[in-house]
């Protein structure tokens, strides 16, 4: 893989033992887990493999995940990002992001003869199959989520008759069902999980027969990168989280580094969008990076603080992840299909 997927970076030094005293008073916390996620990863792997095998173009369609570097980057490398269907060339490949879309857009794609390479992650994927299920069942569907972002488009097309968004806590007044007592709550897999919580105790209050998913639609990535930006948050003045503006997982970081006692934390793209007035009467900088960031970015933002004085890094890890996801079936079929004609099979 190519710098946009590499995931070395500049040694951390371990936490000193016994008080020991440390070089500098100025040190950064560098969250781990952090950055790429299964879903991302096989995602942006996905639009490699399929310029690789294909060639160029490959459409596809919205952003395959929500950085600005890697779009940028797979850009360069022969993939065109549209907005909708009818923009991709009859008879083209179009590949769905990591974000699902809605059986309207399989659709669009059908008609227009295009042939599909749908990358949406298996989480979000889950969540489809959930809406789908319940709304057989004929339950009003409280789907927790942001309007207007993918994800929560892709999923209320699934059902979009029995699907009521519910945009956070203070929108639950609004909200009004056909049947109390066939209710079922589901959510974005990348919102706050604290925030989510309190959502749904403000529905449960509402509707006390409501049922809960059979398992957590919060990724598994997004709630580790939560957890690990709170324990950053108890020692750093300063959480930097490097993630884009169209990140809802990587927002939605700031916002619980801020909740978890952080008294400044900022989102920033690349490591010269950094202001230096920031790490005025900082000692301690908490550092992470949201699930579609590769570490090459955070590489970029730990040299810029090490040249201002930052150079002891101490990783604070609160979990392992040791989660993969295979590649997309339409492309892992034509892959075995090239492989098996090299090896004359």
């Amino acid at each position: 893989m190519d710098g946009m997927t590499a995931t070395a970076h500049p040694s951390p030094t371990t936490a000193p033992s016994g008080g020991a005293a440390r070089h500098s008073d100025k040190r950064v916390l560098l969250a781990a887990p952090r950055g790429y996620c299964a879903g991302v990863d096989r995602a942006v792997i996905a639009v490699e493999k399929a310029l690789e095998q294909y060639g160029a173009p490959i459409y596809v369609r919205h952003e395959i995940v929500h950085n600005k570097y890697v779009v940028q980057t797979l850009e360069k490398k022969g993939a065109i990002f549209v907005e909708r269907t009818d923009e991709v060339p009859e008879g083209s490949i179009v590949m769905f992001s990591a974000h699902g879309v809605a059986p309207t857009v399989h659709a669009e794609a059908a008609e227009r003869r295009l042939a599909t390479i749908d990358a949406t992650c298996p989480l979000v994927t889950k969540v489809h199959k959930e809406a789908v299920r319940y709304a057989k069942e004929d339950y009003d569907i409280l789907l927790i989520g942001h309007e207007g972002h993918e994800e929560v488009i892709g999923t209320s097309g699934e059902a979009p008759d029995h699907i009521t968004l519910v945009d956070g806590p203070d929108d639950v007044a609004n909200v009004e069902v056909r049947d109390e007592s066939k209710v079922v709550w589901l959510s974005q897999t990348t919102l706050s999980v604290d925030e989510t919580m309190e959502t749904v105790g403000a529905l449960k209050n509402k509707f006390p027969n409501l049922l809960s998913p059979p398992s957590d639609d919060i990724c598994y990535a997004t709630q580790n990168r939560q957890v690990a930006v709170k324990k950053l948050a108890e020692d750093a003045q300063l959480v930097i989280v490097v993630g884009s503006k169209n990140s809802s997982n990587s927002i939605r970081m700031v916002e619980v580094a801020l909740d978890a006692g952080a008294a400044a934390a900022h989102l920033v793209d690349f490591a010269d969008e950094i202001d230096e007035a920031w790490l005025e009467g900082v000692t301690t900088v908490g550092l992470t990076s949201g699930a579609s960031v590769p570490d090459v970015l955070v590489d970029g933002v730990l040299e810029w603080l090490a040249q201002r004085g930052y150079g002891d890094v101490e990783t604070v890890k609160t979990a392992d992840e040791s989660i993969t996801f295979s590649l997309p079936k339409e492309l892992r079929r034509d892959l075995r299909a090239e492989a098996a004609e090299l090896s004359g099979e």
